[in-house]
């Protein structure tokens, strides 16, 4: 697997963490934010945007790849996920509409003060997508 160098990494990090500055989470306090990094190095942020309705909340992972997808980038190489705690990774739905595009996508995030990278491959086996379908 051809991850990013521990520089690319921290970088698009740093990126995600800009992002989370734009938080719209009054309800949870829980700011979450991510860096989109598609194939031809554009550079795309998202924040998580909460809601009265929690059901209508939306993580910042999926913003940022929506915008993605919204200025015509599909072709995604890396994603990078933060928030206040010390460790976040997507969660499952993230997860989930992350490996739509891509099985090596890398995402970078921290566990225990350490930059992680792992596909989401690696942190979904057995995914469901177009692909499984046929």
């Amino acid at each position: 697997m051809n991850y990013l160098t521990e520089t690319e990494a921290q970088r698009l990090f740093e990126e995600a963490l800009k992002a989370m500055e734009n938080t719209y989470s009054p309800y949870s306090g829980f700011p979450v934010g991510a860096a989109v990094l598609a194939n031809d190095g554009t550079l795309i942020h998202g924040t998580n945007v909460e809601n009265a309705s929690y059901g209508i909340t939306i993580c910042a992972e999926r913003v940022a790849l929506a915008h993605a997808v919204s200025m015509g980038k599909t072709e995604i190489r890396a994603i990078a996920v933060c928030s206040s705690k010390d460790s976040t990774s997507p969660c499952g739905a993230c997860r989930q509409f992350i490996i739509e595009f891509g099985r090596d996508i890398i995402i970078v995030f921290k566990n225990e003060q350490q930059i992680i990278q792992k596909t989401i491959g690696e942190l979904l086996p057995f995914e469901f997508t177009r692909k499984t379908m046929d």
